[in-house]
């Protein structure tokens, strides 16, 4: 997009300049997920649950303690996907979890 070319915003309903519509799109893709003590977490980080969890679906509880390795940053700021032995498509919340 050049900066003469103009484009319409759906979110605000405005047309903005191809230029600022970019800016704001990579401002708003930058989303940050912070964990329980408020560190910043980060794509392949490993954490550590600081709480039992009982994981729905699967019929067993995540005991306080347990490393997660090689994280996964959603489009949520509060949700982290994960893998786990033998529970596929976990999912947790960042308030739970300690980076390591």
């Amino acid at each position: 997009m050049s900066e003469d070319e103009y484009v319409y915003d759906d979110e605000t309903g405005d047309w903005l300049p191809g230029a600022e519509l970019a800016k704001r799109r990579q401002v708003d893709s930058k989303i940050e997920v912070r964990d329980a003590v408020g560190n910043l977490l980060a794509d392949g980080d490993q954490v550590t649950l600081i709480k039992d969890l009982d994981v729905r679906g699967a019929g067993q509880t995540s005991k306080r303690g347990t490393l997660i390795k090689s994280i996964r940053l959603t489009a949520d700021a509060q949700e982290i996907d994960c893998r786990y032995d033998g529970i596929k498509g976990l999912v947790l919340r960042a308030e739970f979890v300690r980076k390591r």
